[in-house]
């Protein structure tokens, strides 16, 4: 009788010295991790904006001047604002003190800043961020292809745009309201963006090379924003 009884005491203290205190935690297991993904921290550098590419369709023929004929709209409302004008100062500022700051706050936030340093060449598009570096990257984008070369023009905002900004955007720059501006011209401007206002700021050239290097820079302007913004550059030179 006394060994029926101590074989399942035996038993049921094996057992119990087999469970787990219910009082004790279990150790924690390792969760499968993924391979760590890069963050969303971008460094302040430019990075490769997307190109378009759109071709100007001649509208007018220049007059005995080199001016285009007046756009349609020439003398509203838009010409007589003066903040056009101040906008067209202050991105002058920017351009001299190579402030990218004070440029991405004058560009349109809805449509970026296009430019255009062939009329009829490729369009680079900096929004706000990009404008805010565009003094400093060294990003080589193409530009469209050379009246001169036929070849293909790469390179940085600050190596092919700048200095030509820096020529043109002086306080002794003459500005026309909604038409071309122009030095003479082997071709007939357009102004291709037929949604903006826009201003000529124009560079007579000087006697050393009989005024053939003028240069006129057309500055189209947003006005969605309650009032107008930088939208877009069309570079116009003398071409052979």
């Amino acid at each position: 009788m006394k060994r029926r009884l101590f074989l399942p005491v035996l038993i049921m203290v094996a057992l119990a010295g087999c469970s787990i205190p219910v009082d004790v935690p279990p150790s924690p297991t390792a969760l499968p991790t993924d391979t760590p993904q890069p963050t969303g921290i971008v460094a302040p550098t430019f990075t490769p904006i997307s190109l378009l590419t759109q071709v100007a369709t001649p509208t007018s023929a220049p007059n005995a001047v080199g001016t285009q004929a007046p756009t349609p709209g020439a003398g509203t409302p838009f010409c007589d604002d003066p903040r056009a004008r101040e906008l067209i100062a202050s991105f002058g500022k920017a351009v001299a003190d190579k402030d990218g700051k004070l440029l991405s706050s004058l560009v349109s936030p809805s449509e970026g800043m296009d430019v255009r340093f062939y009329r009829d060449g490729n369009v680079v598009n900096y929004d706000v961020e990009h404008a805010l570096f565009v003094f400093e990257t060294t990003f080589q984008a193409d530009w469209g292809l050379s009246f001169g070369s036929g070849q293909s023009t790469f390179g940085s905002f600050q190596e092919i745009i700048l200095p030509s900004l820096q020529t043109v955007f002086t306080p002794t720059a003459v500005l026309e309201c909604n038409q071309l501006k122009l030095g003479g011209a082997s071709y007939v401007p357009a102004w291709p963006y037929k949604e903006f206002n826009y201003y000529s700021v124009h560079f007579p050239g000087t006697d050393a090379y009989g005024g053939l290097d003028w240069q006129t820079w057309a500055v189209g302007m947003d006005m969605s924003s309650g009032k107008p913004m930088l939208a877009a550059f069309v570079h116009y030179v003398w071409e052979p």
